[in-house]
């Protein structure tokens, strides 16, 4: 955990490329439901992923999808 009891403390910046191309994939065929929740990334399978996705927290999926596209867009 990057906080104490902090969902989303560190940002995207600590999530690799390689997780969030998992995580759209995941929200795309709806093994990922939005808006993502604690209780939703563990049922996804990425409990690691917890207290760095908090920023797309309250997010659409479309939302989601769209943040995830732009940070990898950037990171390349």
């Amino acid at each position: 955990m990057r906080g104490p009891g902090k969902f989303g403390g560190g940002g995207l910046k600590h999530v690799s490329t390689a997780d969030l191309r998992i995580v759209l994939s995941r929200v795309h065929d709806g093994s990922l439901e939005c808006p993502i929740t604690h209780p939703r990334l563990l049922r996804a399978g990425l409990p690691k992923l917890v207290d760095d996705l908090g920023h797309l927290h309250g997010l659409d999926a479309r939302s989601v999808q769209a943040v995830i596209v732009a940070v990898i867009a950037e990171r390349s």
